[in-house]
């Protein structure tokens, strides 16, 4: 049986939980429900869109636009779903939807080490631009941060 594609929608409040477990899945200090429910409500720069598959939802994406310039937040896809090109299919939606807005450029932070997510960024044309050093607080990591000209 042939699975229907994925849906990129905006985020509400009732997604949070889900997100919760997604966010337990990938990182090491994952956002709370606050830290969620801040950037829905409080935050009039931030934009959060999930992606389901078959009605469940398998991966977020969050995205700033200040002014004319777009920052990702984070990006993730459940563990489970990896592989499948879901998250390539969300960045470019979120890639887009700044575009759309009006902005010049797109920023994000990645950790140095991770070189699949490096290189899906590379695809769509993000460059490194420097390093924040001990960025990631779990294990202080230095994150690239990767940008470009939309």
């Amino acid at each position: 049986m042939k699975m229907a594609p994925p849906v990129v929608r905006t985020m509400v409040e009732d997604d949070i939980n889900t997100l919760l477990d997604i966010e337990e899945a990938c990182f090491a200090t994952p956002w709370t429900w606050d830290s969620f429910l801040y950037e829905l409500h409080e935050n009039p720069y931030a934009t959060y869109y999930v992606m389901e598959l078959d009605g469940v939802i398998i991966g977020y994406c969050g995205l700033w636009l200040v002014i004319d310039e777009a920052h990702i937040t984070n990006i993730a896809i459940r563990p489970e779903y990896r592989g499948h090109k879901y998250g390539d299919s969300l960045f470019s939606h979120v890639l887009e939807k700044a575009r759309e807005a009006g902005t010049i450029q797109l920023s994000l932070e990645v950790r140095v080490s991770n070189i699949v997510a490096q290189k899906m960024y590379r695809k769509y044309g993000l460059i490194p631009g420097g390093i924040r050093k001990r960025y990631y607080t779990d294990n202080q990591e230095d994150a690239l941060v990767m940008w470009v000209k939309l």
